[in-house]
């Protein structure tokens, strides 16, 4: 049976909080980097943690486990909050590879 009690973490009713692409950002130690077709991104590593992800390069899963990088648009076309919420989890070597040739 549920308890009646409510959670303090967030009051009933009250909506999700925005996302804070400047701790994102400052906080994942991001940098900028050209990205697998030449677009500008944001790249961190992020910390590890219980989540697996999906790569979007070649569709295995990523563990929240193993260092892998996070990367989302610089400029994206909503703008830098919606940029951070299409943020993507991506394994090292699909990241440095995918989209780019080889010379």
């Amino acid at each position: 049976m549920p308890s009646k009690r409510r959670s303090t973490k967030r009051p009933y009713g009250q909506p999700h909080p925005e996302l804070d692409v400047e701790r994102v950002r400052g906080g994942l130690g991001a940098q900028r980097q050209r990205g697998p077709r030449g677009e500008d991104y944001w790249v961190a590593i992020p910390r590890p943690s219980d989540k697996t992800y999906t790569c979007p390069a070649c569709g295995r899963d990523v563990p929240g486990t193993q260092e892998h990088v996070v990367a989302w648009a610089a400029d994206g076309l909503f703008g830098p909050d919606a940029a951070g919420q299409e943020r993507r989890h991506w394994h090292r070597a699909c990241w440095q590879t995918f989209g780019r040739t080889r010379g």
